[in-house]
């Protein structure tokens, strides 16, 4: 039951990635969570739209995008490498940026109905008293839905943890820098007697899995009761 060396590094690699796809994402969901709990604006469906659809288009599909836009050639691509000499396609940043934009929609969402959850006469309060709508929102609302975002932020980093086509669209699998734990798994099986491999793999991307739900789960449940009239 012991892991190889390359099992070892596929882990290492998946948890790099899926942390810094969380860690990229999270300020992006709390303003679009807040923009859409707190404000009607004209467009609002569309942005609503454009953030949960990668949630139903394939994953390939959105690493194809992400591939045009990010390669070497591509509109942003080729400006991160011109100016910063940052290369993402074929690297584990690639498979970070493509694991948070599949994994983001869940964070939103999470995040959303926290601050949906939050009585407003609590944020008016503090408006009252001088203060602007960033400071209301750091100092009432956040700490308020606290549970909900880190709920969000679990459960979009177990999505990462799980994302095969858009990292594999992107970032390739290249052993010890891109080779993530569900590109292991594939291939393994694709490798003769690599079912044993993929097996470990699987008992450990199941446990990885339950934990962060069950993790997410218990964060929304103290998020209701701490919220509930």
């Amino acid at each position: 039951m012991l892991l190889s060396p390359a099992e070892w590094q596929a882990l290492r690699i998946s948890l790099q990635v899926s942390l810094v796809a969380v860690a990229l994402g999270l300020l992006p969901a709390i303003a679009i969570a807040w923009l859409l709990a707190r404000r009607a604006f004209p467009g609002r469906f569309l942005v609503q739209t454009l953030v949960n659809l990668p949630l139903v288009i394939p994953p390939v599909v959105t690493g194809y995008l992400l591939l045009i836009a990010l390669g070497t050639h591509g509109w942003l691509g080729s400006r991160l490498h011109a100016w910063l000499g940052i290369r993402l396609v074929f690297d584990w940043k690639g498979a970070a940026i493509a694991s948070g934009v599949v994994a983001f929609p869940l964070m939103v969402r999470a995040i959303q109905v926290g601050i949906e959850s939050v009585d407003p006469r609590f944020e008016q309060a503090h408006r009252t008293l001088g203060h602007g709508a960033l400071s209301t929102l750091r100092r009432v609302t956040l700490p308020l839905c606290r549970h909900a975002v880190i709920a969000g932020a679990v459960l979009a980093f177990a999505r990462a943890l799980g994302e095969f086509g858009a990292t594999i669209m992107i970032a390739g699998n290249i052993p010890g820098q891109t080779r993530t734990i569900p590109l292991a798994i594939y291939t393994a099986l694709e490798s003769p007697g690599g079912d044993q491999q993929a097996w470990r793999l699987v008992g450990i991307s199941i446990i990885l899995a339950a934990g962060a739900l069950a993790a997410s789960e218990l964060m929304l449940a103290r998020a209701r009761r701490r919220l509930a009239p």
